[in-house]
């Protein structure tokens, strides 16, 4: 029993840690970058029979969600 809980607790701070805010290379508090967007959105066309397929890239042509 003791061992679970050692486990638990150690996986508890160690999820705490990657939630941390950012930092700059001093370790000051610094303001996260925003996410990158995703690049395959505006990629998409859509055929006569309305689905929807990749437009450009290495997936050209397959069917995607619209």
């Amino acid at each position: 029993m003791r061992f679970t809980l050692a486990i638990a607790s150690i996986a508890l701070l160690g999820t705490a840690a990657l939630s941390a805010p950012c930092k700059d290379a001093k370790g000051h508090f610094a303001k996260c970058p925003p996410p990158a967007a995703a690049p395959a959105a505006a990629a998409v066309t859509k055929d006569k029979n309305g689905r929807c397929h990749v437009a450009s890239g290495p997936k050209k042509g397959q069917l995607t969600k619209c």
